[in-house]
């Protein structure tokens, strides 16, 4: 048992997560309670809830959340609920033949060969004009990055109301067209699953300041190819109601 999943089960063990009724309510916890939990963790370096509290995919939850069925959403700044149910989308491997597509560009970018980063690698698929070409849409440009709060608002999961407020939310890049948004979520290494939080609370939080179309896309460099999934969502409020829509890979020529 790795020293994480003893913190997790000190945690459990004081707010009473194995006695929690899931059925009729998430647990909700707080910082404040992590880090009274986890005093006697300060060897271990684990006692920061924002770090044990990143579980961005199945097998980086902490194991009596594997046990139980459980994942958990951020709901406000410094407030969590632990929630049983699916938390995670799957990322299927796209097994179709890679699409030619030739750079916008008469001049090759230097610059995107230094270093590894996934902001490079998304910048290079942008300034190529892959993501205009992916999403059907010549008029996007880049107009969102970083870090924001989202207003307050509501959402289902299962037949649970999860409320939230203040959470913050980072946006890998995002591009404003004539007649949508497009927000994406990038990573530098193969992914099998994600959870559904990072395309749904910025999903969310932009379909609130915008009356136009808001798209999500997850985005992934391989080698020499460019991958990109679009996943939508059939309901606004269901946060499971997630769904594949389309997806290709890319060589830029």
């Amino acid at each position: 048992m790795t020293a994480r999943d003893r913190a997790w089960d000190k945690i459990g063990e004081d707010v009473g997560i194995t006695n929690h009724d899931f059925s009729k309510e998430p647990l909700t916890i707080t910082a404040t309670q992590i880090k009274k939990s986890c005093k006697d963790f300060v060897s271990d370096g684990i006692t920061e809830p924002r770090i044990l509290c990143k579980q961005d995919t199945r097998d980086s939850r902490p194991q009596i959340f594997r046990k139980l069925g459980l994942f958990l959403l951020p709901i406000k700044n410094g407030t969590y609920a632990i929630i049983k149910g699916e938390g995670y989308v799957d990322i299927p491997d796209i097994t179709s033949e890679p699409e030619i597509h030739k750079s916008i560009l008469d001049f090759t970018l230097e610059t995107t060969k230094v270093g590894n980063s996934e902001m490079q690698h998304l910048d290079f698929t942008y300034a190529s004009s892959i993501i205009r070409t992916f999403t059907k849409d010549p008029t996007l440009v880049l107009t969102i990055r970083g870090r924001k709060y989202t207003p307050e608002f509501s959402f289902k999961v299962g037949t649970q109301t999860i409320s939230t407020q203040s959470v913050q939310t980072e946006v890998d890049a995002g591009y404003e067209g004539r007649d949508s948004v497009v927000l994406v979520e990038a990573k530098n290494s193969s992914t099998s699953n994600e959870i559904i939080r990072q395309l749904y609370y910025p999903y969310r939080q932009w379909q609130e300041h915008t009356d136009k179309k808001v798209t999500t896309l997850f985005f992934e460099k391989r080698g020499d190819l460019y991958y990109l999934w679009h996943f939508g969502f059939k309901d606004l409020y269901e946060y499971n109601g997630i769904k594949l829509l389309n997806s290709a890979r890319y060589l830029i020529k």
